[in-house]
């Protein structure tokens, strides 16, 4: 029996664990996780009757082996959910599959909804060149919008950074209206200090040139080529457990458990013992006891800089650069109100008539708020009345130990509520009925200062043979939640079949294609 070691109860270390308990033998399987909670930032937060997704977390993939395994774990709705069933709606229902209004463990199906709010004007997102963009910019701005673009065509700039690469991508006028700010909203620096490989990797193919070509082909498209170029993109619909991310991560956690795998929570790695090229063993503390566990493999999701701070004998250079990593930590505050200020002005039917998104993307700068999550949108199941009442996730981005990090939760309340109001969504603080503050340390691996150098890291990382990094912060790469369960597919068929090679682990998430196109 091989004893392995995973570190994170996130979704890399539970695809790891699920996927060796369940679809091989003779590995005795035990995870670390360093807080009391399963999920990671994939988690579901219980405020109350009403439920938070930390980030927001769509369950749709290009990888058909992520879509087949998510099934696997949470069967789709074969009855229409409270909001399908009430409004009427239409939604594609798996034969034989369970009824989400009599069963927990559920995935819906929900229309995909997330749209810019700029100066109190709703744009597509990602950016289109619709009719209603161009109505919202008004002629002056769209005829700026044209000729900057013409102007970035003619004169590219070198992509030394991210915002060379936006404005090659777009132009400057729709850069300083959709991205600069927001871009220092999220990561706190400017676009000119950021890689242009994150902006590569988060908007692959995507540019005002790929918009104009996808309207073009629209229009020479029959209307079945039409429909099927419709049923393919992400752009429509995602799925959905019934309570949230959170409980399908929770439901993997069980059936690692029932496969035999141990899961502690509250167990913080402290060292990791290695000689000859091999990972030993990890000292691990859990209510103030240290305990060493040894094993024949050990796979990482921790952040990159706690494992190499983790590790003895590590070269001086080594050590710096990964204590150079910068991440951006994060802020959500939960807001149940009667109501939102905003009209429901598409054709999508909702209950209470709110607005159809699931998130908000406020690119407005006189506020630091980030993004807004309908949670009503996400799963009607989140909120605890619907009908009645909406609960909102106010998204903020922050730094571990800055003033806004350290604000006590009610003061923090405060000024997401005061901000609400200053955008004209809520009345005042008295409209506020329930409220909750959450923080996630290490929530966005960062695209700058040592971040050029991470490739020595890696390379150092890889010379321990029996050791593999996945998911998000295990390979400092800003992955969404199906590239951080592929990174471990990967890890667990080398680790299975004896690969020794991890360029494949490495290169999960490289493609050069639009991340939200399948």
């Amino acid at each position: 029996m091989k004893k392995v070691v995973i570190i994170g109860a996130g979704p890399a270390g539970l695809t790891a664990a699920y996927e060796l308990l369940k679809k091989h033998s003779g590995y005795a399987v035990t995870v670390l996780e360093k807080s009391q909670g399963i999920g990671g930032i994939s988690k579901t937060v219980r405020c109350g009757g009403n439920r938070m997704d930390i980030g927001g977390h769509r369950f749709f993939s290009k990888d058909t082996a992520v879509m087949d395994w998510w099934q696997e774990v949470m069967p789709l709705q074969g009855a229409p959910a409270l909001d399908d069933r009430i409004l009427q709606r239409e939604v594609p229902l798996a034969p034989g599959g369970p009824d989400p209004e009599t069963t927990d463990r559920v995935m819906l199906t929900r229309n995909r909804v997330s749209r810019i709010y700029y100066q109190k004007h709703f744009f597509d997102y990602p950016v289109s060149l619709k009719w209603t963009t161009l109505k919202a910019m008004g002629l002056g701005t769209t005829l700026a919008v044209g000729c900057s673009y013409l102007k970035s065509v003619v004169h590219k700039l070198p992509e030394t950074s991210l915002e060379n690469f936006y404005i090659n991508s777009f132009g400057r006028k729709l850069y300083t209206m959709f991205f600069e700010g927001y871009t220092e909203k999220l990561w706190g620096r400017h676009p000119r200090e950021i890689s242009a490989e994150w902006g590569a990797q988060r908007t692959k193919g995507l540019s005002i040139r790929e918009i104009l070509k996808d309207m073009a082909r629209k229009l020479t498209m029959s209307p079945e080529s039409r429909k099927k170029k419709v049923q393919t993109s992400l752009i429509e619909e995602f799925r959905y457990p019934k309570f949230g991310p959170g409980q399908l991560w929770e439901a993997v956690a069980e059936d690692v458990r029932r496969a035999g795998g141990e899961i502690r929570t509250g167990c913080e790695v402290t060292g990791v013992e290695s000689a000859n090229g091999q990972v030993q063993a990890v000292r691990c503390q859990a209510n103030g006891v240290e305990e060493r566990l040894e094993g024949d493999a050990f796979f990482s999701s921790m952040p990159v800089k706690d494992l190499i701070n983790a590790m003895k004998a590590v070269p001086a250079d080594i050590r710096s650069v990964a204590n150079g990593l910068p991440y951006r930590d994060f802020v959500t505050v939960g807001l149940l109100v009667n109501r939102l200020n905003l009209q429901n002005k598409t054709q999508l039917k909702t209950l209470g008539n709110i607005v159809p998104d699931c998130w908000i993307y406020v690119q407005d700068t006189n506020v630091k708020l980030g993004r807004i999550q309908i949670f009503n949108n996400w799963s009607p199941y989140m909120v605890e009345d619907p009908e009645h009442t909406v609960w909102v996730g106010l998204e903020y981005f922050c730094m571990e130990g800055d003033e806004f990090w350290n604000l006590p939760a009610e003061e923090c309340v405060h000024f997401a509520a005061d901000e609400l109001t200053i955008m004209g969504l809520i009345g005042g603080r008295g409209d506020v009925l329930q409220s909750h503050r959450e923080r996630v340390q290490k929530a966005y691996p960062a695209y700058f200062d040592t971040y050029t150098q991470l490739g020595r890291v890696v390379e150092y990382l890889d010379g321990f043979k029996n050791l593999y990094c996945v998911g998000r912060n295990g390979q400092h790469r800003y992955n969404n939640m199906d590239h951080s369960m592929a990174t471990s597919f990967e890890a667990v068929r080398n680790l299975t079949e004896g690969i020794s090679t991890k360029e494949n682990i490495w290169n999960v998430n490289t493609e050069k294609e639009y991340h939200e196109e399948k």
